[in-house]
């Protein structure tokens, strides 16, 4: 049997977040048998944590279905365990992925901040690649829908409101066409926050290509969600995102941008966790 640990990562005042299991010190298990054990618990992603020749930590990411090369909230999982746990003596780490050898910062207060690779800027779409898809009269067609990626390839779709937002019913087979089409992992929906609040955006991220439906929350999509709108909207050096509300698992993402002559130079991603239950399951 193997140890399994389902930690909530992105939670919001310790509730709610995005599930992942993690799997530690198991280098014997073959892709097959990882796939396996991820599509067992069911999460979105399933991070296998192994020793490492070029960082501290080695992680493998896998969601039911396939390996992918980088999971945001998998890897907030992994070091808020190691973290709750009092297995970590620093306050940085590398992390070697298939995206790279990437630097997570462990802040006093618990909160674990991930690099991401810097952005980049794909091609934009037209409001009418998601006729079909969406009710169209609620995107807010006064910013770009493009594809940006830290790391993974999204759609960003700006929506008008968080109300529209909340209401969005999608039709799961044509979003599937659509992202194997653009080539991307899913399409990040969001609404801009308005007034004094001190969240920059409600979001919702569908993967339907990957056999996630909806994820309440999602590091990687929020990375470049928060270089479109430095790009866009406002220049800011940091962003503050909710997600998971329509899957009541509410979820809070912090990204900090470091930038130089309006260049973004790095992108951390930022937030907390909390063990959920430990499992055995049989590879």
């Amino acid at each position: 049997m193997i140890n399994v640990y389902v930690v909530s990562a992105f939670s919001k005042d310790n509730a709610g977040g995005n599930r992942a299991g993690l799997v530690f010190d198991r280098p014997d298990l073959s892709p097959a048998q990882k796939m396996a054990i991820a599509k067992d618990l069911g999460y979105a992603e399933t991070a296998f944590i192994t020793k490492s020749s070029l960082a501290d930590f080695h992680l493998e990411y896998f969601t039911p279905t396939e390996e992918v090369p980088l999971c945001g909230h998998a890897t907030i999982a992994t070091f808020a365990f190691l973290n709750l746990t009092n297995k970590l003596s620093k306050s940085e780490y590398k992390i070697e992925t298939k995206s790279g050898v990437l630097s997570i910062k462990v802040n006093q207060d618990g909160m674990i901040l991930m690099e991401q690779n810097a952005p980049t800027f794909f091609n934009l779409l037209p409001l009418n690649a998601f006729t079909d898809c969406i009710y169209l009269n609620s995107i807010n067609d006064e910013l770009p829908i493009q594809i940006v990626s830290t790391g993974l390839k999204d759609i960003l779709l700006p929506i008008k409101s968080s109300k529209d937002l909340q209401q969005l019913n999608p039709n799961l087979n044509v979003m599937t066409q659509l992202s194997k089409k653009q080539n991307v992992i899913g399409i990040h929906a969001f609404a801009l926050e308005e007034g004094e609040s001190t969240i920059t955006a409600i979001c919702r991220n569908f993967a339907p290509l990957y056999d996630i439906d909806e994820e309440s929350a999602t590091g990687t999509s929020n990375c470049a969600l928060a270089c479109y709108l430095f790009k866009y909207i406002e220049k800011k050096s940091q962003y503050i995102f909710e997600q998971g509300y329509n899957l009541n698992n509410p979820s809070r993402i912090v990204v900090n941008l470091t930038t130089h002559d309006d260049i973004i130079d790095t992108v951390f991603v930022g937030g907390y966790g909390y063990l959920v239950e430990t499992k055995s399951v049989s590879a």
